[in-house]
């Protein structure tokens, strides 16, 4: 099989490397996917450069861990019915060597799952690490129906998909955008449709403005910088709240307690890789829902050739407003 892959960490356009591949089998309860698209995250381009002081897993990587095709072959103990299904695929290399930038690549069967013929693969790859993430910040603590979600970062992967998914879910949402030049681009977007409000966080009064749409009380914060954030978020949660971040700019922040500890504000931490495996199911199945139903937006730029996959990982690198994902060749 053609395959994308790399060696040692380091810059995209020196370690990655494309070549031939032997075809993987799949094991007892597991699935081979033939891709035709790989999506691409910030997560696989910071494992390829060791961020955070972090090493080679495995002595090769095919990075990537989101997907879109068909289920080329199954292992022992999985339904033969589903070869020739259309599927979207999520953690192919959380915790495995092998992910999606190959024309195959092979998962437990609950990460393979199947892709309605109404949604795109251009959706289906996009769905895994933001979706899973997205779902997850919005629905931890329970239901959202008749609660007031704020949603930082809305135009970004996870935070356009938090938004959509709790409005889904029958929530107030709020968003915001970095900049008031930002706000031009979510009023020309489908999340217009979804959102109570959107606020930039260099205007004048922020919390007043949040709290003005937000009829007064924020139930759940979903932050995607907690360390810059963290006062604003404390101005505006109500009691019994939760800011469930996922993301922050400095990786030790300080925090108000006392204020937080007086409205018993729960802070909830957020790695995708090693959510529960049924909160994995689930938020897969409610994606897989709201897809169907046309009600999630992913704006996905021109696919990649897989030749070009350093490319790639350097549009992510530079913070592409596009989602990116990588064609693989039939």
């Amino acid at each position: 099989m053609r395959a994308a892959w790399y060696d040692a960490q380091g810059p995209a356009a020196e370690v990655l490397q494309v070549g031939e591949l032997p075809d993987p089998e799949p094991g007892p309860g597991e699935v081979a996917v033939r891709l035709r698209l790989s999506g691409v995250n910030p997560g696989d381009t910071k494992k390829r450069l060791g961020w955070l002081g972090s090493s080679m897993a495995f002595p090769r990587v095919v990075p990537h861990s989101d997907g879109a095709g068909v289920v080329a072959a199954v292992g022992e103990g999985v339904d033969p019915a589903r070869v020739g299904r259309r599927a979207w695929v999520f953690g192919a290399q959380s915790y495995r060597p092998s992910g999606t930038a190959a024309q195959l690549t092979v998962v437990p069967s609950v990460q393979a799952v199947d892709l309605p013929d109404d949604v795109p693969d251009e959706v289906g790859a996009c769905l895994g690490i933001p979706g899973t993430t997205a779902h997850r910040t919005v629905f931890a603590d329970g239901p959202v129906a008749g609660r007031t979600v704020l949603v930082h970062g809305v135009l970004g992967a996870v935070g356009s998909l938090a938004a959509q998914l709790a409005a889904r879910g029958g929530a107030r949402v709020v968003g915001t955008v970095r900049r008031a030049a930002d706000l031009e681009r979510v009023a020309a977007s489908p999340l217009s449709s979804v959102l109570a409000a959107a606020v930039a966080l260099d205007g004048a009064d922020v919390a007043r403005e949040v709290l003005a749409h937000a009829d007064g009380r924020v139930d759940r914060i979903v932050e995607v910088a907690f360390s810059e954030n963290i006062d604003l978020d404390t101005a505006v949660i109500g009691p019994d709240g939760t800011i469930a971040a996922y993301g922050t700019r400095r990786d030790r922040p300080e925090l108000p307690f006392w204020p937080l500890l007086f409205a018993n504000v729960t802070v909830r931490l957020f790695g995708s890789d090693d959510f529960p495996p049924a909160a994995k199911t689930e938020a897969a199945a409610e994606l897989t829902a709201a897809a169907h139903e046309g009600r999630l937006w992913i704006p996905v730029g021109d696919p990649v050739p897989l030749e070009q996959v350093a490319q790639a990982h350097d549009r992510v690198d530079a913070g592409s407003r596009d989602r990116v994902v990588v064609a693989l060749p039939d």
